[in-house]
């Protein structure tokens, strides 16, 4: 963990914890609860993450956190006072320059610096300076004619000046990459230490690069770093510690018991090769890698440390699962606490982001607990003489996408018992 300062919409945030791989827009969003900041393709592609670093325009989803220490970051809250985002603001709506208005707050953060850094642009100047901000609905139309008339507005008052904010060369950030160690005296942000990992930062000019693939297998918790998100889960099966234990030992057949999963070659006490096949709508991502694990029989914990890679797209997965096995019922049922950190870079990505992942997590995990109790019981009744597995409910793919509408639906009926159950009563 570091500590770093800087300025963000005018207040300081003096000794802020920052893990070194965060990306600086998952530190605006989660730490300081500044969404107006969106993340869309998340390899500086589509220019919707886009604000300003010491005033100027910068991708702030592969840009790290660590890179900024010292600057003035200004996100799209922090111009409602600024005049020409106000003309802009106008000049959008008038223009109808927006609909679904996610590529918005990029959009605008890209056209302001353009306004000021270009006040005689043509039409060609203005789309190709644009050309790094995507928009999926409007056709740029709209955005051109505001960019324009808004240029011509100040012209005509009188504010036609060039002002460019940049004052060195190299990356934007490049500057001020000097991070102070984690226990930093004064070491606070607003009431919320809460950071997000990603990308190892550089302390260079080239600080501000897309994260490198991940490694086939992650040999020791220091090679590879801390994992994006962490899920915590718990469940209960009612079989001696000693019993689950020794079955955690079973790698083959523990990595069967999650939906989706098979094995690409027969695992051995310490290392494993799984492939999970996910369905998420239209995308079918079969992820092929490789896990080794550390157990502590004195502690009765273990940690699995893998990563993996979809055969079909560029997605990408790694991180870390520790499970603690822990006696309750007097010995006769154990508690499994569960703790998975990953990171998933590519395509799919952007379903890591959403608060759903965690009630989807939670139903993988109560069936992964089923098919547990399923193998459980049958190693207590005994093995088929031909020594095969015991059999548990087969699922060839884990569909994703199936949990996520039946999440949303479970939410929406949750939501109109409070609003209307109350009623009743």
């Amino acid at each position: 963990m570091k500590t770093i300062n800087l300025t963000v919409n005018g207040r300081e945030f003096a000794g802020a914890p920052v893990e070194p791989r965060t990306q600086l827009a998952d530190f605006l969003r989660d730490s300081l609860d500044l969404t107006g900041t969106h993340l869309g393709c998340e390899h500086g592609v589509c220019g919707a993450c886009t604000l300003l670093i010491d005033g100027v325009p910068a991708r702030s989803c592969i840009t790290l956190a660590v890179a900024c220490d010292g600057a003035s970051v200004t996100t799209i809250e922090g111009m409602d006072d600024d005049d020409c985002m106000r003309a802009l603001r106008a000049a959008f709506s008038r223009e109808h320059a927006l609909q679904c208005g996610y590529c918005t707050p990029g959009m605008l953060a890209s056209a302001r610096d353009v306004v000021l850094r270009m006040p005689d642009a043509s039409e060609q100047d203005i789309r190709f300076a644009m050309s790094g901000n995507l928009c999926r609905c409007t056709g740029y139309v709209g955005i051109i004619k505001a960019i324009q008339s808004v240029i011509a507005e100040r012209k005509a008052a009188g504010l036609g000046v060039v002002q460019n904010p940049r004052t060195e060369l190299g990356p934007v950030g490049s500057g001020h990459a000097r991070c102070s160690a984690a226990g930093h005296a004064g070491a606070s942000i607003a009431s919320r230490p809460q950071a997000v990992s990603t990308v190892k930062a550089a302390g260079t000019a080239g600080a501000a690069q897309a994260p490198a693939a991940p490694p086939a297998v992650r040999q020791s918790p220091a090679d590879a770093g801390k994992p994006m998100t962490t899920l915590n889960q718990t469940f209960t099966v009612d079989f001696p510690r000693d019993e689950v234990w020794e079955f955690f030992g079973r790698l083959g057949e523990v990595t069967t018991c999650l939906p989706g999963a098979s094995l690409l070659a027969p695992a051995t006490e310490t290392h494993v090769e799984p492939k999970l096949r996910i369905k998420v709508g239209p995308i079918v991502a079969e992820f092929e890698g490789a896990a080794d694990v550390e157990r502590d029989p004195a502690n009765y914990t273990g940690t699995i440390f893998g990563s993996a890679r979809d055969t079909r797209s560029s997605s990408a997965t790694r991180g870390e699962i520790r499970y603690d096995l822990v006696e309750e019922k007097g010995g006769g049922a154990t508690r499994v606490d569960v703790q998975v950190g990953f990171a998933l870079t590519g395509s799919l990505a952007q379903f890591s982001r959403s608060s759903i992942v965690k009630d989807i997590a939670k139903r993988m995990t109560d069936a992964f607990a089923e098919n547990l109790r399923a193998r459980l019981s049958q190693a207590r009744t005994g093995t088929p003489s031909d020594g095969t597995p015991a059999p548990v409910p087969q699922v060839s793919e884990l569909n994703a996408g199936a949990l996520v509408f039946s999440v949303l639906r479970d939410r929406i009926a949750a939501l109109f018992r409070s609003l209307f159950g109350g009623r009743r009563g």
